[in-house]
Formats: C-alpha cells, sequence, structure tokens
C-alpha cells in the first residue's frame, strides 16, 4: 500500500528554519523569526539575496523596460514622503494669512 503525500498536511517533513516566509502558519510565525540570523553578515546576507532576485527578475531579462527601474524610483520617493510627513503636515496646516 502506498502512502499518500498531501501538500496541505500540518505534518511537514521539512524543518522550520528551512521554510520560506509564506510557508510558515501563523502559529510558527515567532519561533521562525527567533530562528532567523540576526548577525550583521546574515543581515547584509539576506540584503544581498533580495537585491540578486529582484535584479534577476525586472533588470536582467530579455525585454526589460522600465518597469524595473521606475519601481525603484517610486519606492524611493514613498519611502522619503514618508521620512518627512511630519514637516509636510506641518506645512500643510499652516495658515498664509
Amino acid at each position: 500500500m502506498a502512502s499518500i503525500v498531501c501538500a496541505f498536511c500540518s505534518s511537514s517533513s521539512v524543518p522550520l528554519k528551512d521554510k520560506r516566509l509564506l510557508e510558515v502558519k501563523l502559529g510558527e510565525l515567532p519561533s521562525w523569526i527567533l530562528m532567523r540570523d540576526f548577525t550583521p553578515s546574515g543581515i547584509a546576507g539576506a540584503f544581498q539575496r533580495g537585491y540578486y532576485r529582484y535584479y534577476n527578475k525586472y533588470v536582467n531579462v530579455k525585454k526589460g523596460s522600465v518597469a524595473g527601474l521606475s519601481m525603484v524610483l517610486a519606492a524611493y520617493v514613498v519611502f522619503n514622503y514618508c521620512r518627512c510627513y511630519k514637516e509636510l503636515k506641518h506645512e500643510r496646516l499652516r495658515k498664509y494669512h
């Protein structure tokens, strides 16, 4: 009799540390976060993996366009808006008369 492997079963043979974020259940999330590498080299490695994933998905393609670079520009604009929101809010509420 062959055993049936279910992709959605809760008992998984993959260790929690090797799971990706989207594969982790909500109850396992705190222990998964504590298993991450928060040393400076671990954080630098995470940024490097993210950069290479982004570069290979949006920039280094056969039929490239400005979409990859425009996403970086949009993220930069949103980040600076959030950073300067307090000053912009104060400027907006000032009366000029």
